[in-house]
């Protein structure tokens, strides 16, 4: 995600007690009906050509520009499929037959909408409009919003309730009227990056609830059956402590584990050990905001494509000059994979989701669309864990 805003690295103070017990505890009250497990894979619409990226191709050339950083630094990654644009439909078309056929549910389209500054309306939106609704083959592969309302070049998040009623007629008239969006229990899937901008925007939390409850009406009027609002869970303000119930919300997630969990090892942090702690900080969560809390698995982290070439990498500075997640194979996220499935398996028939950073979050080292390196190796991973049978 195109992401601009400091602190993004909350500290936590993790027991690392032992993970296998937690998997016993756990697996003693797993549900056994209906136990399909969706996966939902994040996808970060900026590789064509945009307004945002005058005169070049998304961030392709900050990737091709990438370099290593420290020994053994694997950069710049380069994509197996080639520097495509996804704005084209046939592209569009590879993605989601690679997806479907590794056992990807949807994808959760990063989607941008300002009311202020530079950008008024949509930004990057070519992915979505130009190359997936275009393409022949996207009902193999549903689609949903997670409408990511942070800072994005000069455009501040926060929006206005005139701003999001245009905002959610588009949403309604131009998205959830597909045939090809997912929905969660038969309602149309919609997640808000960061609530507490959302929240400020809108003039507060009774407001916040009086602009959902329109955007409620209005899908359910339409004949979409509703909105499940799913939250992430990175910008929740702490007041009021029941704002996730006060907003009728239906379920959280995270977006990336390093939201969750601090990686305190510069310029490398160990993939395993990461995940050990994020499914412990899971663990201890699931139950705090009354509602589905969806596990998340991440497949990398490593912003440095983004840190300018003239600019120190050395850790003293925020974001993107952080540490990366080192020792991310396959076999330790088929792991997590694992692990997540564990977790997904207690939560209510219908709600068993996981969501996966990303599906080609390249720039920030997230990726499940194939390099040249690990090939197809993380999608076989998704397939193995959730479409194998004993």
């Amino acid at each position: 995600m195109h992401l601009r805003f400091k602190n993004i690295f909350p500290a936590l103070v993790l027991g690392l007690g032992t993970l296998v017990l937690v998997r016993h505890s756990l697996t003693e009250g797993v549900a056994r009906d209906g136990e399909a497990v969706q996966i939902a894979a994040y996808y970060f619409p900026a590789w064509h050509s945009d307004p945002l990226f005058p005169g070049q191709s998304g961030e392709w050339p900050a990737l091709q520009s990438a370099k290593p950083r420290f020994p053994g630094h694997q950069q710049p990654k380069v994509p197996l499929w080639g520097y495509q644009d996804e704005s084209e439909p046939a592209v569009m078309a590879e993605k989601i037959n690679a997806a479907a056929d590794n056992g990807v549910s949807a994808f959760l389209f990063d989607w941008y909408w300002h009311d202020r500054g530079k950008w008024t309306g949509p930004v990057l939106e070519g992915a979505l409009d130009k190359g997936y609704l275009k393409a022949p083959n996207r009902p193999r592969v549903k689609f949903a919003l997670m409408w990511a309302n942070h800072d994005v070049a000069d455009s501040p998040g926060p929006i206005g309730r005139a701003g999001f009623d245009k905002m959610t007629d588009h949403v309604v008239r131009d998205y959830f009227s597909s045939n090809s969006y997912w929905k969660v229990n038969g309602r149309c899937y919609f997640s808000i990056y960061m609530l507490n901008n959302f929240i400020q925007g809108l003039g507060g939390v009774k407001q916040a609830q009086a602009a959902l409850d329109a955007f409620r009406k209005k899908t359910a009027a339409a004949g979409y059956g509703g909105v499940y609002l799913n939250i992430i869970d990175f910008g929740i303000p702490k007041e009021p402590p029941d704002v996730i119930k006060l907003l009728g919300a239906d379920s959280v997630t995270s977006y990336v584990w390093v939201h969750k969990v601090h990686l305190d090892s510069f310029p490398k942090t160990d993939y395993q050990f990461t995940a050990n702690r994020y499914f412990q900080y899971w663990d201890s969560h699931k139950n705090d905001y009354a509602v589905p809390y969806f596990p998340n698995v991440t497949t990398g982290w490593d912003p440095t494509p983004r840190v300018p070439a003239q600019q120190p990498y050395d850790g003293k500075s925020s974001y993107p000059n952080t540490p990366v997640l080192w020792d991310n194979s396959p076999a330790k996220f088929r792991s997590a994979l694992e692990e997540a499935k564990i977790r997904a398996l207690t939560l209510p028939a219908g709600e068993r989701i996981v969501t996966i950073y990303a599906w080609n979050e390249w720039t920030e080292g997230g990726n499940l669309e194939p390099d040249t390196v690990s090939k197809m190796s993380y999608l076989q991973s998704i397939r193995d864990v959730f479409l194998s049978r004993p």
